[in-house]
């Protein structure tokens, strides 16, 4: 476990789940909204994102967290030796976005780029979650079993196992 990706859903836990997998195996975690967003909140432009993220890719190891522009997400996929699909029941992914709407009138939520509007990405989010379906159903699943081939592949699909996942699979 030296390059990891950790995916799924808007308000699926990947944050919360990347900063404990970095916390415990020392490996740099790349927040993925860190490399998309300057710290005023607006987007970079897509050349420097392809840049920054080609050369986080080329490093020893990392975790990167998020999904970002589709070529991009399938070039991590490709450069992993771990990957990790959060894919909870929509109903968190919903509570958790929300929760994290609340949490954020008080307290900036955690890895949340400087300068971005809490609200404005709840709505994004839940716009998001919208389409999720499109993209997160079982032809991704057959193509993620491609992708897999010869990788370590974890696929989350409660809440437990999100909580559990580092003690249980980190030595």
């Amino acid at each position: 476990m030296n390059k990891i990706a950790v995916f799924g859903k808007p308000g699926s836990g990947k944050s919360t789940l990347s900063k404990n997998l970095a916390s415990v195996t020392g490996i740099k975690l790349y927040p993925l909204d860190s490399i998309v967003y300057k710290s005023n909140g607006e987007m970079v432009d897509r050349k420097t994102y392809d840049s920054e993220h080609e050369k986080i890719l080329s490093s020893d190891s990392w975790i990167i967290d998020g999904f970002g522009p589709m070529e991009s997400f399938y070039n991590r996929l490709d450069a992993a030796d771990t990957l990790i699909y959060i894919d909870l029941p929509y109903f968190f992914s919903y509570w958790f976005v929300t929760k994290r709407l609340l949490k954020g009138m008080f307290v900036k939520p955690e890895g949340w780029p400087e300068g971005s509007s809490v609200l404005k990405g709840t709505v994004q989010s839940y716009k998001t979650l919208r389409l999720c379906p499109k993209f997160w159903n079982e032809s991704f699943m057959h193509k993620l079993e491609t992708v897999s081939n010869g990788k370590i592949l974890f696929v989350i699909q409660t809440i437990p196992e999100l909580n559990g996942f580092v003690g249980a699979n980190v030595k």
